[in-house]
């Protein structure tokens, strides 16, 4: 996968345009668990995830956690190259939920070129809107969905994005996804394992039935 792959309007560039960015790319590797952008690293620079699997979530001053989307292959990610978006007032943490490989492009050299370019700009803005839908999303998720609806969809979510309904997952770490209390949920999957949705032991939830969660989540 090379850096043109990533782009649907690599052909509305100029020749000179697509030399600055292939030549500008770096190629990174990250191991699960590493923080890519955020309070304590400096503007990153365009992420395009070529393997792998990345998380965007924001922090609130009490420290707890909220997914606002996840990245995969193929995918770009803007808020990683937060000094182009001046006007953005909250920050927002990019981490590597998997091993993932990466090309970099410098914020500065892709904002020369969607400057002069007006497909890349438009491009851009797309990818824009389309984060901004799924915080949207979530954002109504949050607002109108009762908790026990959420989390029946996020864990069949997990099992769809694992290929598994056995999920290693703490829940410290389901609680960071869904931003609230790791007590909220435990009282939560206790329930839900009364009911006979799922088994839980140490690190791990399992879902024994799909059918009934699902039922649950829409």
């Amino acid at each position: 996968m090379e850096v043109q792959d990533f782009f649907p309007i690599w052909a509305q560039l100029t020749p000179q345009q697509q030399r600055v960015l292939t030549q500008s790319t770096a190629q990174r590797s990250v191991p699960k668990g590493t923080v890519l952008a955020g309070s304590s690293t400096e503007c990153t620079g365009l992420l395009l995830v070529r393997s792998g699997q990345l998380r965007a979530f924001i922090l609130s001053d009490e420290g707890r956690e909220i997914t606002l989307y996840r990245l995969f292959e193929r995918d770009i990610c803007l808020f990683s190259a937060s000094c182009m978006l001046r006007s953005m007032q909250f920050e927002i943490m990019i981490a590597a939920e998997k091993d993932t490989e990466l090309f970099v492009i410098p914020a500065d050299v892709y904002q020369s070129v969607a400057k002069e370019s007006a497909p890349a700009a438009n491009f851009t803005t797309e990818i824009m809107a389309t984060r901004f839908s799924e915080v949207m999303w979530l954002m109504e998720q949050i607002m109108w969905k009762s908790f026990d609806r959420r989390l029946a969809r996020f864990l069949l979510d997990e099992c769809a994005l694992e290929e598994s309904t056995v999920l290693h997952l703490t829940h410290e770490t389901i609680a960071n996804h869904m931003g609230t209390a790791r007590e909220v949920v435990t009282r939560m999957l206790r329930y839900f394992q009364s009911e006979g949705l799922v088994r839980l032991s140490r690190g791990v939830v399992e879902i024994t039935n799909t059918q009934k969660l699902n039922e649950l989540a829409s």
